[in-house]
């Protein structure tokens, strides 16, 4: 234990050695220095962790620091773009999130299983986003890519092209298709869970440029258990949160006006 303990000290103090300022550096790097790149994140990681630890107390840690109870397993893409705090403000021990390219159950299945069934997740969420280079690829010829990421591509499926179509709105419509798909697979994966009522299945599209015209930032929820429609997915929300319920109310408390 002291040599493990010894270990993890040394690291961290070589952590916070890379993190201080390095003399003989110039402010000004020019572009394409990796080494200066790899300072600036190294220094950015450990300073925001550093934050962090002085920000966040003991009792923040306590409800999961022995075991984990996650209320969703999240299906998303590994985007640097597409993060958690886009719909949690405090993620830790709340979603259990697996992510690789083009938000897939097929290539990280065991990872999905394991949130629906060993943890309990009542929800699964798959989360796809605008301008996925995942679809993009997909739906070109990505022949020339590495045998790793051709496997992942591979099982992304699109419906046929749209020729009266623009490219965004392809890619979108590629974005919604895969999502769609997704949760199609869920559905017959999970089948027995949802049933019983134990897992509701919700596809949706985090939008940080705004194409959707709901708001820049906006996740956009477009599938719920397999309803896509518009009216049917209102409901569904409704009846979920319970803003049906609350609106029920407050009508009944409504008097009728006294003349």
């Amino acid at each position: 234990m002291k040599v493990a303990c010894g270990l993890l000290n040394a690291v961290a103090l070589g952590l916070a050695l890379i993190a201080l300022p390095q003399q003989g550096v110039a402010a000004d790097v020019p572009a394409g220095d990796e080494a200066a790149q790899l300072r600036g994140i190294i220094n950015n990681i450990m300073d925001d962790n550093a934050a962090f630890v002085k920000s966040h107390k003991p009792d923040y840690y306590r409800p999961f620091a022995d075991d984990q109870h996650p209320r969703a397993t999240v299906v998303t893409c590994a985007d640097s773009r597409v993060h958690m705090h886009a719909l949690d403000k405090t993620p830790d021990g709340d979603l259990f999130v697996v992510r690789n390219i083009g938000n897939q159950i097929g290539t990280a299945e065991g990872s999905v299983e394991y949130g629906v069934r060993q943890l309990h997740t009542p929800l699964l969420i798959i989360i796809g986003h605008v301008a996925c280079d995942a679809i993009k690829l997909a739906r070109g010829n990505y022949s020339k890519e590495s045998a790793p990421i051709k496997r992942e591509l591979d099982t992304i499926k699109l419906p046929a092209r749209n020729s009266k179509a623009d490219e965004d709105e392809e890619w979108l419509r590629g974005v919604d298709a895969n999502v769609n798909n997704q949760v199609a697979l869920a559905l017959k994966k999970f089948s027995a869970e949802i049933g019983d009522g134990k897992l509701t299945v919700i596809g949706a599209v985090y939008d940080f440029r705004n194409v959707m015209h709901q708001g820049q930032g906006r996740l956009n929820i477009i599938n719920i258990n397999g309803s896509t429609d518009s009216g049917s997915i209102m409901s569904g929300l409704m009846k979920m949160t319970g803003a049906g319920m609350k609106l029920d109310k407050k009508q009944a408390e409504k008097k009728p006006l006294e003349h």
